[in-house]
C-alpha cells in the first residue's frame, strides 16, 4: 500500500467527506483522487467533493468537514447544542433542523448548504461582542468530536430567536432544566450583549425558575435598555423587565431578583 493511500485512509473513516482541496494540500493529486474512486476508495458527489466510501454521508460528517478541511469556524448552536448535551428531550422529525453558529454564512459551500435531509439554521451572533472559545465545548455524536455552545452560550441562542424561530414555551421548557449554568460566564455573556430583548428574557426565564445562578448576576453591568419589548401579542407585561410574555408565566408568584 502506498503511503499516500495509507494517509488517507488513516486520517478518514467511511461516510468522511472529502474535499479535493484538501486531499491536494496533503499530496493527493485530482488525477490520483480519481484513481482512489476507481478503485472503490471515493464515491464523488460533486465536483470537488467526495466520500469515502462504506457508508452514506451525515450531517456530522458535513460540519466535521467544514471545521476540519475547510476551517470554517462553526459550531452546534441553540437547541441543537442542548440536545446533544442531554438538555432537550424533543423528538427530531426525519427532516432535521440543524442550528449552526457561523460568523459568516457567505463562507459556507453550496455542497453544504444543499446537504440532503438537512434545514441548516444558521445563527451569526452578531449581537455579542465576544464569542470567545471559552463558550464553546466538544459534543461527541456517533464517534464524531464537534465545536458546540456551552450552555450558557446555547440558552442565549435560544432567547435570541423567540418567538420567531421558537416559541416562548419551548424556550421556557429549556430553561426550566438548566439549573447548573455558571453565574461568572452568563454574567460575562450578557455583558457583551447589544440585544436589550435577549437580555431580558435570558433572566426573567432564570429567574421565574429561581435558578440559584441567577442569584449571583450583578444586573446593573448588564444592558437591559429602556421602554417595553413585546415577545408575545396577546401576553400579560412583566413589570420588571417590561415584557410582554404569555399570562401564565406572569400569574405566578415570584420573587424577582
Amino acid at each position: 500500500m502506498s503511503s499516500k493511500l495509507n494517509w488517507f485512509l488513516q486520517n478518514t473513516s467511511p461516510g468522511t467527506l472529502v474535499l479535493q482541496s484538501w486531499l491536494t494540500k496533503n499530496g493527493i493529486s485530482p488525477s490520483l483522487a480519481n484513481k482512489y474512486m476507481h478503485s472503490g476508495w471515493l464515491q464523488k458527489l460533486r465536483a470537488g467533493v467526495y466520500v469515502r466510501a462504506g457508508r452514506e454521508p451525515l450531517w456530522t460528517d458535513a460540519v466535521l468537514c467544514l471545521q476540519n478541511q475547510l476551517g470554517v469556524p462553526v459550531h452546534l448552536a441553540g437547541l441543537t447544542s442542548l440536545t446533544w448535551q442531554g438538555r432537550s428531550h424533543y423528538l427530531q422529525p426525519t427532516h432535521q433542523t440543524i442550528w449552526l453558529g457561523v460568523e459568516n454564512k457567505a463562507s459556507l459551500p453550496k455542497w453544504f448548504k444543499e446537504f440532503s435531509g438537512i434545514d441548516w439554521f444558521l445563527i451569526s451572533n452578531q449581537k455579542l461582542s465576544q464569542t470567545a472559545e471559552k463558550y464553546l465545548t466538544e459534543v461527541d455524536i456517533l464517534g464524531i468530536q464537534l465545536k458546540a455552545s456551552v450552555l450558557e452560550l446555547a440558552a442565549y441562542e435560544v432567547v435570541g430567536v423567540v418567538p420567531g424561530r421558537l416559541s416562548f414555551e419551548h424556550a421556557a421548557e429549556l430553561f426550566q432544566g438548566l439549573v447548573t449554568l455558571s453565574p461568572r460566564k452568563v454574567a460575562a455573556l450578557l455583558q457583551s450583549s447589544r440585544s436589550v430583548q435577549a437580555n431580558r428574557l435570558y433572566l426573567f426565564l432564570a429567574e421565574y425558575y429561581s435558578h440559584t445562578w441567577a442569584k449571583r448576576i450583578d444586573k446593573t453591568k448588564i444592558d437591559l435598555g429602556v421602554g417595553k419589548r413585546q415577545i408575545v401579542s396577546g401576553g400579560k407585561l412583566d413589570r420588571k423587565y417590561q415584557i410582554t410574555v404569555p399570562a401564565r408565566f406572569v400569574s405566578k408568584e415570584i420573587s424577582h431578583g
